[in-house]
């Protein structure tokens, strides 16, 4: 992003970065490999990657991941440490520091297209990837 600023009569280009969000949604498998069964080992096969980028801890207690038709998943008492990733996982299974589950019986991201949008403890938009129809409008 460019903009022109005026600084004692003098016009000077100002170059922005655009703004990267401490936690970011970094990747997702969205088609579960293999055949689409429901089981739920094809389920956990379907999952959307999360990684803190800053140095510090963040508390991700009530944040959510959701996708175009609603689905959402609610983060519990979660705290990546600096620089870590987690994956959360459609399925059943048991969380771990790296490794969170949806507890669902049913897939949620669409395999032609979707949107995962992660939204913080109040609603307000952090990040989100999309594939398909959407796919480089990452917004």
């Amino acid at each position: 992003m460019r903009a022109t600023h005026h600084a004692g009569g003098t016009c000077v280009e100002v170059h922005h970065r655009p703004h990267r969000p401490d936690v970011q949604v970094t990747d997702v498998q969205y088609d579960s490999p293999g055949r689409d069964d429901r089981s739920n080992r094809s389920l956990n096969r379907e999952w959307v990657e999360i990684t803190n980028h800053s140095r510090r801890a963040v508390n991700l207690d009530g944040w959510m991941l959701e996708d175009e038709g609603g689905h959402r998943y609610t983060f519990g008492h979660y705290r990546p440490g600096g620089r870590a990733t987690v994956r959360i996982h459609t399925g059943v299974g048991r969380d771990t520091r790296t490794g969170l589950f949806q507890d669902r019986r049913h897939y949620v991201w669409g395999n032609r297209a979707d949107t995962a949008t992660l939204r913080n403890d109040r609603g307000r938009f952090v990040d989100d990837y999309s594939w398909g129809r959407h796919r480089g409008n990452r917004r």
